[in-house]
């Protein structure tokens, strides 16, 4: 579903920058075919706002998350009580990284970045697959898929009526508003990459390298957390409860032969992925706010290394104020105005190629 959310904006914004040769890359540039209006005019403007904000709030609450991953592989491992200081100094290097890597830009910093994170997490994972439980890992994985595909319906309209628990709140709705406020950030960093592929390929790409990266990570490290639980190795539940998701994740790690050095590798991993996501959503933001690209231009360095600063101190502010409640609240606040938003890209794609398939009919029958 996520993936699904970040599809129909990328596709509006390919159909807007890289068919119609707007110059602009901005949301509602991409919503022009709708809006009948220029993106200097306030309906345009409105759109843009609602982007940028969308943005902000999301990379902060995926900036105070992956701290906390962070931070409790460093107290795990040198055995020390996790606290504020921690997270900000860990917040500080990631910020300083992600301003190196979005000042290089995308081939020589965002690329790089990218690549050396996915070997990385390949590496941890088939570390992972082989030490591991491997039998009970890929018949628990292969369970799971069935049970997702035949109860899909299910449990995307499951608000739980009756036991009224807080798990629709604060899993469910959480993320439907995480990928709704992150889907045109994705969806304009994938139109800058995807010059020259068609729309079936982006979606194809999408929703199944996408689902599928994601399918193997729940399945092998769900699978080895689940196992651990069920077996008495370690408590995950409680550890969850009690202290942390995150203080269970690295309680998880140390488990494996060689935890210690696992360990450094997952609080490095971490940071990389803080690099690499986040960048990339200094990037967009430079290109969102930019008056105009020329031709496939890129944002000015001052500019992206502006909203990296950027996106570094709001995290730390919202820790400050009261943790990982306000980092949800704040990404649910803020992909709420965004619904409508999607409606209009999906009718810009719909007029956008409608009006490409008629030109094309004409010049054949020329």
């Amino acid at each position: 579903m996520g993936w699904a959310f970040y599809c129909l904006p990328a596709i509006s914004l390919g159909c807007s920058f890289h068919i119609n040769k707007n110059p602009v890359l901005r949301l509602s540039a991409a919503c022009e075919p709708v809006l009948k209006s220029k993106t200097t005019l306030w309906p345009g403007r409105v759109v843009d706002l609602l982007f940028l904000l969308g943005v902000i709030a999301t990379s902060a609450t995926g900036l105070g998350f992956g701290t906390n991953v962070v931070s409790s592989s460093i107290a795990e491992l040198i055995n020390i009580k996790e606290n504020l200081g921690l997270q900000v100094a860990i917040i500080t290097v990631a910020t300083f990284f992600i301003c190196i890597s979005v000042y290089r830009g995308l081939d020589k910093g965002i690329l790089y970045f990218s690549k050396v994170n996915a070997i990385l997490a390949l590496l941890f994972i088939g570390f992972i697959l082989v030490v591991g439980p491997t039998v009970f890992i890929l018949e628990m994985g292969l369970t799971t898929l069935g049970r997702v595909l035949n109860d899909f319906t299910n449990m995307l309209l499951w608000t739980d009526p009756l036991q009224k628990s807080d798990f629709v709140e604060s899993w469910t709705v959480f993320y439907w508003a995480w990928w709704l406020a992150m889907g045109p950030f994705v969806g304009m960093f994938i139109c800058k990459i995807s010059k020259g592929r068609s729309v079936r390929q982006v979606v194809f790409g999408m929703l199944f390298y996408g689902s599928a990266g994601c399918c193997m990570f729940f399945i092998i490290l769900g699978g080895y957390a689940l196992h651990a639980e069920l077996s008495g190795l370690y408590p995950v539940i409680e550890n969850v409860l009690e202290i942390s998701p995150s203080a269970a994740i690295a309680g998880l790690v140390k488990l494996l032969p060689a935890g210690s050095f696992w360990l450094c590798y997952l609080a490095l991993m971490g940071l990389i992925f803080m690099t690499t996501t986040y960048d990339s959503a200094s990037y967009v933001l430079a290109a969102g706010a930019s008056r105009q690209l020329s031709g496939h231009g890129h944002p000015a360095r001052w500019h992206r290394i502006f909203w990296a600063a950027a996106l570094g101190l709001l995290p730390v502010a919202l820790l400050f104020v009261g943790g990982l409640r306000e980092l949800q609240t704040a990404s649910l606040v803020a992909s709420l105005p965004l619904i409508f938003v999607y409606g209009l890209l999906g009718l810009s794609i719909t007029r956008t190629l409608r009006k490409k398939c008629t030109l094309c009919v004409t010049d054949l029958n020329n």
